[in-house]
C-alpha cells in the first residue's frame, strides 16, 4: 500500500492519485512464487513520486537491486552520453 513518497529522503504522504507520478513495476523475478516453472506469476508493485520530488526524480528497477531513485539530471546526461557516442 502506497503511503508515503518512494524518496527515502522525503515525508511527503500520499493523498491523492492525480497528484505526483505513480510508477508500476513488474518484479516477478525476485518474487518466490515465480520461481514455479509451472505458472507464470506476476508481482505487481506501486511506487509514488510526490509533485515536488517528480520534478527532479524517476524511479527505476534494477534486477538484484530493486527500485532505486534516479535523478532526471543523471537520465538526460546518459541518453546525450548515447547519442553522442552513436555513429
Amino acid at each position: 500500500m502506497l503511503s508515503k513518497c518512494a524518496n527515502p529522503g522525503c515525508a511527503a504522504p500520499f493523498l491523492y492519485l492525480h497528484q505526483g507520478k505513480l510508477f508500476r513495476f513488474d518484479t516477478a523475478a525476485e518474487h518466490p512464487a515465480a520461481q514455479s516453472k509451472d505458472r507464470t506469476v506476476r508481482h505487481l508493485e506501486f511506487f509514488w513520486l510526490c509533485p515536488e520530488c517528480a520534478t527532479k526524480l524517476i524511479l527505476d528497477y534494477k534486477e538484484g537491486v530493486g527500485i532505486t531513485v534516479v535523478s532526471r539530471s543523471e537520465i538526460h546526461r546518459e541518453t546525450e552520453s548515447r547519442a553522442a557516442s552513436a555513429p
